[in-house]
């Protein structure tokens, strides 16, 4: 399976569109979270149409428009704060956070934990567990809008930049 991981994306719409062909080759999607605004997951859950899994970070203000946002597709699922998922046996933790990620990755319970809120790329395997923050699509911290894909086969996680949208 190919899992598409985004995180804060804070409405950079133009970095979502150059984004989404490349993501519409994952069979599943994970959001850590920092939306920002209701039509920012409409768009996403428009261009993706296979199932999106996601959570609230800090700057998701609006959390009652995009529960109803979310509400509206059958393929996208918005758990609150921490999705905890079983994915045809793939186990998968997500967090905005990256202390309460870190945490997460201790277990050997999870074979991926998901974070972001630091707008840091990272990957690094915490025992048999993959801890994963696929950076910020938004690209205005870091100067570079970036996701990541997860193969999980192999385990392998392939980098992607988006250019020009930082």
């Amino acid at each position: 399976m190919r899992i598409a991981v985004l995180s804060d994306t804070h409405d950079n719409l133009w970095a979502l569109a150059q984004a989404l062909p490349e993501l519409r080759q994952a069979d599943v999607l994970l959001h850590a979270g920092d939306w920002v605004a209701p039509f920012t997951l409409q768009r996403l859950a428009d261009g993706f149409p296979k199932a999106i899994h996601g959570v609230f970070g800090n700057n998701d203000g609006e959390r009652r428009g995009l529960s109803a946002f979310a509400a509206r597709y059958d393929h996208v699922h918005l758990y609150g704060d921490f999705a905890l998922l079983d994915l045809a046996g793939y186990r998968v933790a997500i967090t905005h956070y990256p202390e309460l990620a870190r945490a997460l990755a201790q277990s050997p319970r999870w074979d991926l934990v998901v974070y972001g809120h630091d707008h840091q790329a990272h990957e690094e395997r915490v025992g048999t567990t993959l801890l994963l923050n696929p950076g910020e699509l938004f690209g205005g911290l870091t100067g570079r809008s970036t996701w990541a894909r997860v193969d999980t086969e192999t385990g392998r996680v392939t980098w992607h930049e988006v250019p020009g949208c930082a």
